[in-house]
């Protein structure tokens, strides 16, 4: 009889770290002020779990964002406002992987050919001259891509329906 209340217990206790574990991680991804660098956010984070704390107020951020997109250099193949340049604008809707907050923030990290590698397709059509390049090592802390992001948003206000609308999830 101990060993059936002890392994009933065992599994209760299982099931309650696990259960814990999980909202942990849905809750942990992604405070305001993070300094996890991009990659190493990926990494510990399932493909979906990817979400920008800013989204309730990108217009608060839009000013600190454009300047890290524009210190970064996104602007050489986006635009200094976003409107396009050699590569696609982040002012229409033809974000090419999608719009959601996982993908834009997997794609500018990872670059094109990483994320494809990861088994993400193209889902819209447009004009580009080159593969997107990785930035996950250069942009310092997930916070500033995130702040990156948010600027994106508020060039393209219809993106914001999209952020948590993943138009694919590859390996899932």
């Amino acid at each position: 009889m101990r060993k059936i209340i002890t392994g009933v217990m065992g599994v209760v206790l299982l099931g309650a770290i696990s259960v814990f574990a999980f909202n942990a991680k849905a809750e942990d991804c992604c405070p305001k002020d993070d300094k996890t660098p991009p990659l190493e956010l990926i990494e510990k984070t399932p493909i979906g779990g990817l979400h920008n704390p800013y989204n309730d107020d990108v217009d608060a951020w839009a000013e600190k964002g454009h300047k890290k997109y524009l210190s970064y250099s996104c602007n050489g193949c986006h635009g200094g406002g976003g409107g396009g340049g050699m590569c696609p604008p982040v002012t229409n809707d033809a974000w090419v992987y999608g719009a959601d907050d996982d993908t834009v923030f997997r794609l500018i990290a990872l670059g094109t050919d990483e994320l494809k590698k990861q088994g993400y397709k193209r889902v819209r059509k447009e004009v580009v001259v080159g593969p997107m390049p990785p930035f996950g090592g250069i942009i310092k802390t997930s916070d500033e891509l995130w702040q990156v992001i948010s600027f994106m948003r508020t060039k393209n206000p219809s993106s914001m329906k999209k952020v948590d609308k993943p138009a694919q999830t590859p390996g899932q």
